[in-house]
């Protein structure tokens, strides 16, 4: 093989494969559109790539071998196709009319950053500003065939959010994000944050409407969002490393999430959220077994971090964390969600929210070095970069979490398959990103010999997690009955090597993009 082989092309091919994969198992509008949207992705990209080698771009992002555009812009109209199809398949016409519009709402969200990219460039390209007036053609015909007024009204509504979010975003967190990650991160939580609004607006007094545990995760996100915005306006014209600035964020904490999230999350579940979590958490003895199990898991991850620091005090002070010290935390993850998948999904879904937002509190504190604990936890964390964390966060903990916990999220209950590939589509997660990426990383630095060409990434890693993942379904077929792949093993082993593949190629954070990928073939 030749060692000239381009990384960018060869994770765009993959990318592709996908896309294809997608189009053959749902042939529609969309799935059209999909294709026209990647095409123009590969063609935008080039310029993207450039404008950041060249320095070019309007905010400063994160170094990377890509821009990331072509794996970004086709996640979230992939992920709205399989949501649409498992729905339509469950009878929920309500979910399925909401697929249509994340499918939407993520190909105009990739279309906006693609103008965005064509708009800045010099000279302007001829042949991309083409391609991409053809695919925008062909998605706002499809929108004005396939959507409502008001549905239209709601896609728009989410364009709007996601450019003032990432002005605020790219502009208060330089060098975090890639232009690709960017739209998937900033562009999911633009989708969350137009859902709340929307349900607030509609709010009829009457409070209990669904689930309680669908409405915690887009109040928690929404919440944590607004305080990490608010006082990094704030601590520009302010000292945060004293204490009275300390004593204003915690007080600010506690006014936000008791007098502003708390009423918030309480007009939908129609009871105060802390009783809610307390009854839920306390309601069965297995549910309590299952707390203190996490908490168990928490004070190991704890013992891990303060071990491997006492380890670079006694010796080298530019001692970092191996690769397979880094996937300790994977492993932990796996043992996490894998009891909560099997048998208490609903709590699982309400304390990984729960976690994230401690998370995103946490790394205020630390970034913004509030007392008590700001300093010792940058000396802690400091340990645990790598190359990905070129910005002023520390992501690396929150996207292992989010990663993990994206299946879950996002997969309705309602609308869970039963048999086929798509009964493991809530472990997507689990599999691409616990198990996967971890046997990759640890048994490709241990063993590896043989490079794929143009990467750093390893043959023997790549196969690690192939078999890896393979055992991992082994294992849930095993232990999880309501699990029956109904002859659809050939489409496992597919799916889970095009997404071991693609974490040999991509340069994107994998712990993101991997389990959105995984999700999207499982559930198609």
């Amino acid at each position: 093989m030749s060692p000239h082989v381009n990384p960018v092309a060869v994770e765009s091919a993959l990318v592709s494969a996908v896309v294809l994969r997608a189009h053959a198992a749902l042939w529609n509008q969309h799935s059209w559109c999909a294709v026209a949207l990647l095409v123009q992705a590969f063609y935008v990209q080039r310029k993207w790539d450039r404008l950041l080698q060249s320095g070019g771009a309007v905010f400063q992002f994160r170094p990377a071998a890509s821009s990331g555009v072509v794996p970004a812009s086709v996640v979230m109209p992939l992920l709205g196709l399989a949501l649409r199809a498992r729905c339509a398949a469950a009878g929920s016409v309500h979910l399925e009319r909401f697929a249509t519009v994340v499918t939407v709402s993520g190909m105009v969200l990739a279309l906006f950053l693609s103008l965005l990219a064509l708009g800045i460039s010099r000279p302007v390209p001829a042949d991309a500003c083409a391609v991409a007036g053809l695919s925008a053609g062909a998605v706002f015909y499809t929108a004005k065939q396939t959507l409502t007024v008001s549905e239209v009204i709601e896609v728009l509504e989410v364009l709007l959010i996601f450019v003032y979010l990432s002005l605020i975003v790219l502009y208060l967190l330089p060098r975090c994000f890639t232009p690709g990650e960017a739209l998937l991160v900033v562009g999911g939580v633009s989708l969350a944050v137009n859902q709340l609004v929307k349900r607030s607006l509609s709010w009829d007094g009457a409070g209990g409407g669904g689930d309680p545990v669908h409405y915690l995760l887009p109040v928690l996100v929404s919440g944590s969002l607004l305080l990490g915005v608010i006082f990094a306006l704030l601590f520009r014209f302010m000292e945060s490393e004293t204490w009275a600035s300390s004593l204003f964020f915690h007080t600010m904490t506690a006014v936000l999430g008791l007098g502003v999230l708390a009423p918030w999350l309480s007009l939908f579940i129609g009871r105060h959220p802390i009783t809610w979590l307390w009854d839920l958490v306390t309601s069965s003895r297995r549910r309590l077994a299952l707390v203190a199990y996490w908490a168990a898991l928490c004070v190991a991850a704890a013992g891990v971090v303060l071990h491997q620091n006492r380890r670079r005090r006694a010796g080298s002070k530019k001692h970092r964390a191996s690769t397979a010290v880094r996937k300790y935390f994977h492993v932990i993850a796996v043992a996490t969600f894998a009891p909560g998948l099997l048998y208490e999904r609903r709590l699982l879904h309400a304390a990984s929210a729960v976690c994230l937002a401690v998370f995103l509190f946490l790394e205020y504190v630390r970034y913004f070095r509030i007392k008590p604990l700001g300093r010792p936890l940058r000396q802690l964390l400091t340990l645990f970069l790598d190359e990905r964390d070129s910005g002023p966060l520390v992501l690396t903990h929150v996207y292992l979490l989010v990663g993990v916990a994206l299946p879950v999220w996002l997969l309705p209950a309602a609308c869970a398959p039963a048999k086929g590939a798509g009964g493991l589509a809530p472990y997507a997660g689990v599999l691409a990103v616990g198990v996967g990426d971890a046997a990759a990383a640890a048994l490709g630095s241990a063993l590896g010999r043989i490079r794929w060409p143009g990467t750093k990434k390893t043959v023997e890693g790549t196969a690690a997690s192939v078999l890896a993942q393979v055992a991992g379904v082994a294992a849930l077929l095993a232990a999880d009955a309501g699990v029956d792949l109904d002859g659809a093993h050939a489409r496992v082993l597919g799916s889970v090597a095009l997404v071991a593949a693609l974490e040999a190629y991509t340069s994107q954070i994998d712990n993101l993009l991997l389990p959105l990928y995984l999700l999207i073939m499982l559930a198609l």
